[in-house]
């Protein structure tokens, strides 16, 4: 299967997304608010979407200092670095919620288990939105009669329990159905058990997606040391029972010490299921740079190089197997902008 864009703007979205912030001139307005998401990659930092070449990256914005700088020439945008051109043509991308065309809602930012990666559980109060279940059904419709809209997503910190979050999860996806029957609705869970899936599905979810967020066992109990590796493995493959193939996805982060033999076994393992991974790369920030320092020494930044080439590699392995996140309609792998994706940028 071709790809959607070309090598080139492949290579510069890898670059994109390795870098640091892009440098906003003192006096461009955007024509929206940027996201401000509590969840993904970016939790916690303004970003906005940049579109150009036929594919899109989320990156963090700043008004102080950045790898990259936004150029504004009477309403043409185009973006330099180290002070040269470098996407000579780029457009903003609006998001809905947290996504370009979906409600992406993290309905829960608070969490129990504090893995050591993870920015979300570090936000200040101020920066969490505790939601009500009424108001996350209200951002969902709302979403729905924006134009492009394609459909609903849902994950969740951990507060309490996997039990009674996933309980929370089932009940806002019954509304949403009710409200939004012909509409995809994904839902991203830390889920413990069988029946917690199956609740998901029962309820009205199309596709799910369960972290594994690492196939290097050492390295998975460390930032994730609550976390039970076999209990997720499980849940993954009883997901792709229920759910069917190519309707279940998991991050797989890399950046934090793995070699990507371990990386594209877990693609592999994944995909012997019917799951399609997410291959992300980490994104060490002020949130989590400490906590990643002292429990893996210090990291070394992933390379746009490196991106492409696990990219380039999964392809061949989804290829095998007769997957593609491009038939996912929700989450991550329909977004298209944290990460480098199969069959449309590589």
């Amino acid at each position: 299967m071709e790809t959607k864009v070309t090598a080139e703007s492949a290579r510069k979205k890898a670059e994109l997304l390795a870098g640091g912030p892009v440098l906003l001139p003192s006096d461009f307005k955007p024509p929206f608010p940027p996201s401000r998401s509590t969840a993904g990659p970016g939790a916690g930092h303004p970003e906005l979407v940049f579109s150009f070449g036929g594919t899109r990256a989320k990156k963090a914005i700043s008004r102080d200092s950045g790898d990259f700088l936004l150029r504004d020439s009477g309403g043409r945008l185009s973006i330099l670095k180290d002070g040269e051109p470098f996407i000579e043509e780029a457009e903003l991308q609006r998001t809905l919620l947290h996504a370009p065309f979906q409600a992406f809602i993290n309905v829960d930012s608070r969490c129990a288990y504090r893995c050591v990666f993870c920015s979300s559980h570090r936000l200040e109060p101020h920066a969490t939105k505790n939601l009500t279940d009424d108001k996350v059904v209200e951002m969902a419709v709302n979403a729905s009669r924006e134009r492009g809209f394609t459909g609903v997503a849902l994950t969740s910190g951990v507060p309490q329990s996997p039990a009674e979050t996933t309980s929370r999860l089932v009940g806002l996806i019954e509304r949403i159905r009710e409200a939004l029957p012909e509409t995809s609705i994904g839902v991203e869970p830390y889920v413990t058990s069988p029946d917690q899936i199956d609740s998901l599905l029962e309820a009205g979810a199309d596709e799910i997606k369960i972290n594994i967020e690492s196939f290097d066992r050492d390295v998975f109990e460390k930032i994730c040391p609550d976390r039970d590796y076999d209990v997720i493995i499980h849940g993954i493959n009883h997901a792709c029972e229920v759910f069917g193939r190519n309707k279940v996805c998991s991050n797989i982060i890399f950046g934090l010490g793995e070699t990507d033999e371990t990386t594209l076994n877990g693609v592999k393992v994944l995909a012997d299921m019917g799951a399609v991974a997410t291959l992300r790369a980490i994104r060490v920030n002020e949130l989590n740079r400490a906590d990643l320092d002292r429990t893996l020494g210090e990291t070394q930044p992933v390379t746009a190089s490196r991106m492409l080439n696990l990219a380039r590699e999964q392809k061949r392995i989804l290829q095998d197997y007769g997957l593609s996140p491009l038939g996912f309609k929700t989450m991550c792998h329909a977004c298209l902008a944290c990460d480098i994706v199969p069959f449309w940028d590589v």
